[in-house]
C-alpha cells in the first residue's frame, strides 16, 4: 500500500505546479466583457486579442500610450485564465479626412 501511494505522489508531482487550467470560455468572449474597464485605466488607448512571444498561446494585449508605474500597477495580470500583456502604441488619434 505504501508503494502504490509513493508512485501516486511521485507520478502527481511531474506537472509542473505553474502549470494552470485552460480558461473556461473564449478569449473573445473574455475581452469583451472586459474591454471597457481596461480602455478606462488611464494610459490605456486599446486592447484586442494577441499571441504571446511562443506565438501559440492567446493573450489579451493592451496599448498603452506610454509606461507609467501607474498604469502597470492597476492592469490585472490575467483575466479569466488569460494573461495580459502591455504594450507601447503611443497616442492613438483619428485619421483626418
Amino acid at each position: 500500500m505504501g508503494l502504490v501511494l509513493c508512485l501516486c505522489f511521485i507520478a502527481g508531482c511531474t506537472h509542473p505546479m505553474s502549470q494552470r487550467a485552460a480558461p473556461l470560455r473564449d478569449i473573445n468572449a473574455v475581452l469583451a466583457d472586459h474591454d471597457d474597464e481596461l480602455l478606462a485605466i488611464p494610459g490605456v488607448v486599446g486592447v484586442y486579442v494577441g499571441l504571446l512571444n511562443d506565438e501559440k498561446t492567446p493573450c489579451l494585449k493592451v496599448m498603452l500610450a506610454r509606461p507609467t508605474p501607474e498604469t502597470e500597477r492597476k492592469l490585472p495580470r490575467e483575466i479569466e485564465g488569460y494573461p495580459v500583456v502591455t504594450e507601447i502604441s503611443g497616442e492613438i488619434r483619428p485619421r483626418r479626412p
